[in-house]
């Protein structure tokens, strides 16, 4: 039995889910931090796995769970990455994990941040359909993300991690796709 409650999506929903879809599969992520305002740098290499979550799925339910939201089934779409990351100097194994994100008007909420294992939100914006961006704000710090999608194959990432207005890191990523 399927439930009486379907949310419409907004033309915000129907991007995102758009955008998720057209990133699924895997891919290769090289990735370079800088540290500021030292420079220093580490780079990286990333396999990421990304998949497609519909609205109802259980781990979107689990996902709105952990945020408390009065619907469990309220998420309209989402998605789940997987990594395993090396360090390209070190040539070892630095992190593995897993994340969820669903969708819910303007806002992206995630089973976790980049530097915490509690649950966060973000909000999006589209410049284009080909570019998402995200700010998340925990911990005193802000997360900006630029994603966007290259053709088929690639992408490129950027994230600007701020802290008291001061510039904390940059990550700039290129990731091309292996398998779809």
């Amino acid at each position: 039995m399927t439930s009486p409650l379907k949310i419409i999506q907004t033309a915000d929903q129907q991007e995102i889910a758009e955008f998720f879809l057209a990133s699924v599969g895997d891919w290769r992520s090289e990735r370079r931090y800088y540290t500021l305002p030292q420079g220093e740098t580490q780079e990286m290499v990333s396999m990421i796995t990304i998949q497609f979550l519909e609205q109802g799925e259980d781990e979107l339910q689990k996902l709105a769970q952990l945020h408390d939201l009065p619907n469990l089934e309220i998420l309209t779409c989402g998605a789940k990455v997987t990594w395993e990351s090396t360090d390209i100097h070190k040539a070892r194994k630095e992190s593995t994990g897993m994340t969820v994100f669903g969708v819910l008007g303007k806002i992206l909420y995630r089973d976790r941040g980049f530097a915490t294992t509690k649950p966060v939100t973000a909000q999006f914006y589209f410049p284009n359909p080909q570019t998402m961006c995200l700010r998340t704000e925990y911990n005193n710090s802000v997360f900006e993300e630029e994603i966007k999608l290259i053709g088929n194959k690639y992408r490129t990432r950027q994230s600007i991690i701020s802290r008291a207005g001061e510039q904390l890191m940059i990550g700039q990523y290129l990731e091309k796709r292996i398998s779809s």
